[in-house]
């Protein structure tokens, strides 16, 4: 037993959880309100300093101003969810530790989705946020009692109960909406998240961009095969990511983070997404080749798409970092036919690389409208890889497999010409 003051600061008693690798279920305590001294039952949050408040004071109070940005309580009552990310073989379930989002990805498609959409006047109300596309990255909205609500809603569940199909794997993955690991509070919530998951033998998929999620390691140690952590890095030119990825650690760092945890064993995965009009071949194959010594389970590789209005802002966010040239070639893409042909060549590239190296399996993701501008076998292939589950493996099971449709292409673009019609989808 750990002794508290009084008024003991959320950070104290998630440390002491990591401490005793154990779980502290702060609704029941009864600890005081830091706030109105009323004794915590149920629902809970912090202030940005961590001092504990009763639910009424937290979802009352306005936000605050923290390195940058505004931070405040996120009042939604969902835990896990059901995703349709099985499509792209990453789960069955998402948990999102936050709302809101400190690395401000300007390619980031969250604020534009419908659930998103939908919360706008919340939003309003505890971030004044206006603009959803257009201020992502300026406002956090934590979920600090995540955890004790998860727990409660497990007990009614069992894993049987839960979906599991054959590309998501009934995997539960965090984070969807945001990162789980962007700073030292939204991390504390992720562990506590993972460890109810992984106590019913719930499978865990992590993505996250910042080296914070080394400090779980004995967590993902204990897991064993049950949890699969990856990073994104879609290049390594830093100059290039900082401008689109502006408040994420640098892609160097990412890679890092990685390396410490297959060294200690932890199975990773890399999110090589979405990769930039500006590589060549040669750029994915010097890509590629770090990644083969992260000996990760798979790679998974998708072109940027440049619907949207936040393709606008990439464009921007690269102008004002004075790298024009870049701009250009992001510019290109705007014409159906570039995207197409960019698109195509990038997925038969990185294919071929990985097969010229002997690097990890890479699960390809063509976009919809790509298989759609297609025809024939060429089109039969891309709707194969979209249909095709990844190679991981979660537990002990039969060795990974994974789809023939993962392969090259084509070898010359022109043996494919034919088989492009740009013009469905202009």
């Amino acid at each position: 037993m750990e002794e508290f003051s009084d008024y003991p600061t959320l950070d104290q008693l998630r440390n002491a959880e990591q401490r005793n690798k154990e779980r502290i279920n702060l609704s029941n305590l009864g600890i005081p309100c830091a706030n109105c001294s009323t004794e915590i039952r149920g629902r809970f949050a912090a202030d940005p300093r961590g001092n504990l408040l009763c639910w009424e004071c937290a979802v009352t109070s306005d936000a605050e101003k923290e390195a940058g940005i505004r931070v405040n309580t996120d009042p939604t009552q969902a835990t896990i969810s059901e995703s349709h990310l099985y499509e792209k073989s990453l789960c069955d379930y998402v948990v999102n530790v936050a709302t809101g989002c400190r690395h401000g990805c300007k390619f980031c498609y969250v604020p534009t989705t419908p659930g998103y959409e939908g919360r706008a006047e919340m939003l309003s109300e505890q971030a004044d946020v206006d603009e959803l596309q257009e201020e992502w990255g300026s406002y956090l909205l934590y979920r600090d009692d995540l955890p004790e609500r998860l727990h409660e809603e497990l007990q009614q569940t069992t894993r049987e109960d839960l979906r599991d199909t054959e590309r998501g794997q009934g995997v539960v993955m965090l984070s969807s909406g945001t990162d789980p690991y962007q700073d030292r509070r939204a991390g504390q919530i992720t562990r506590g998240v993972i460890h109810e998951l992984l106590f019913r033998d719930i499978p865990v998929r992590v993505l996250t961009r910042s080296s914070i999620v080394v400090k779980d390691v004995d967590l993902f140690k204990d897991a064993g095969d049950l949890i699969t952590v990856g990073s994104s890095i879609p290049s390594f030119n830093e100059e290039l990511v900082g401008a689109l990825e502006p408040g994420a650690p640098p892609p160097l760092t990412r890679w890092e983070a990685l390396d410490m945890l297959q060294l200690e064993g932890v199975p990773v995965y890399v999110s090589m997404s979405p990769t930039y009009p500006t590589m060549d071949e040669h750029g994915l194959h010097r890509l590629l080749t770090r990644f083969m010594a992260l000996r990760a389970q798979v790679v998974f590789h998708e072109p940027i798409n440049p619907r949207g209005e936040n393709f606008g802002l990439m464009i921007t966010a690269l102008e004002e970092a004075g790298l024009e040239e870049q701009a250009d070639e992001f510019r290109k893409l705007k014409d159906v036919e570039e995207w197409v042909k960019y698109a195509l060549k990038q997925l038969n590239w990185v294919q071929q690389k990985a097969e010229d190296l002997g690097a990890p399996p890479i699960h390809s993701w063509p976009d919809r409208e790509l298989v759609r501008a297609t025809s024939g076998k060429l089109r039969d292939q891309l709707a194969a890889m979209r249909q095709s589950p990844s190679p991981e493996q979660f537990e002990e099971t039969d060795d990974p497999t994974h789809s023939e449709a993962h392969r090259p292409l084509f070898e010359d673009y022109e043996q494919i010409d034919h088989l492009v019609e740009p013009d469905v989808i202009r």
